[in-house]
């Protein structure tokens, strides 16, 4: 693995501010990066959210092996003591997004298969009644923004060439659904599964027919909200996410 990193500082009004910018572990299918973070009296949540942001972005079902968490290269790449960063894992252990062994250290939680069905299986109950309340609550253009995350993913010469590209928006349609919801209870609650589901879900959009298959779900979907047809809609995105359990549960053979 190699860490790849330079640092610099920017001037913030009348303070210099440390910056640490984009830092990657790289190995063959895991990338973990990093945002800048500033001395500033917030620090600690600083540091939380630096290393939230950047499990949230990780391929964490790429590769078989542990994901692990130096506390101490941590601490010296973000350029702050131990004390933040080891309480910053302790908060997402908590969320359960982080895990710590004894004499071994923190690692990022992987789920097992069993327990990704679960998470899907909640997912499609929040993301379902999210795309209902989106028919009652989101105006015309946050529903026309939807369309704009489908937009030029129908041709299939594009769909080979860019299918990085659209797993990534793939992403965003299922954040906008819930953002749409306009209601915190549930956005908080999808949050505590949304690192997993993102990294199946991008994991499985690789796999044979799933991109195809979920554009075409995705247009339909749109189509309910826009028409501010509730029940479908909600049923629509039920079915949308429980066909990748069917998927998961059919096809994928890396998972414990």
């Amino acid at each position: 693995m190699i860490w790849r990193i330079t640092p610099r500082f920017r001037l913030a009004g009348n303070s210099l501010v440390y910056n640490i910018p984009d830092m990657a572990l790289v190995s063959d299918s895991e990338r973990f990066e990093i945002q800048p973070v500033s001395c500033a009296p917030a620090l600690k949540e600083s540091v939380y959210e630096a290393l939230k942001r950047a499990i949230m972005a990780m391929d964490i079902y790429g590769s078989s092996a542990p994901l692990k968490l130096d506390e101490r290269k941590l601490a010296g790449d973000l350029g702050v003591s131990r004390t933040p960063v080891r309480e910053a894992l302790q908060r997402l252990e908590q969320e359960g997004l982080v895990c710590t062994v004894p004499r071994r250290g923190a690692f990022v939680v992987k789920k097992t298969k069993a327990q990704i069905l679960d998470v899907i299986y909640v997912w499609a109950g929040i993301e379902g009644m999210a795309a209902r309340l989106a028919t009652i609550r989101a105006t015309d253009d946050e529903i026309a923004g939807l369309r704009g995350l489908v937009a030029g993913s129908s041709d299939s010469s594009q769909m080979r060439g860019s299918i990085d590209e659209y797993s990534e928006a793939n992403i965003r349609f299922h954040q906008a659904i819930v953002s749409l919801s306009k209601c915190s209870l549930l956005s908080e609650t999808a949050e505590g599964l949304f690192v997993h589901m993102r990294a199946i879900r991008s994991r499985t959009i690789k796999d044979r027919g799933r991109a195809r298959s979920s554009m075409s779900d995705h247009t339909q979907i749109i189509e309910a909200i826009e028409s501010r047809n509730a029940s479908t809609a909600e049923q629509l995105v039920r079915d949308h996410a429980l066909r990748l359990a069917d998927h998961v549960e059919a096809n994928v053979d890396y998972l414990e």
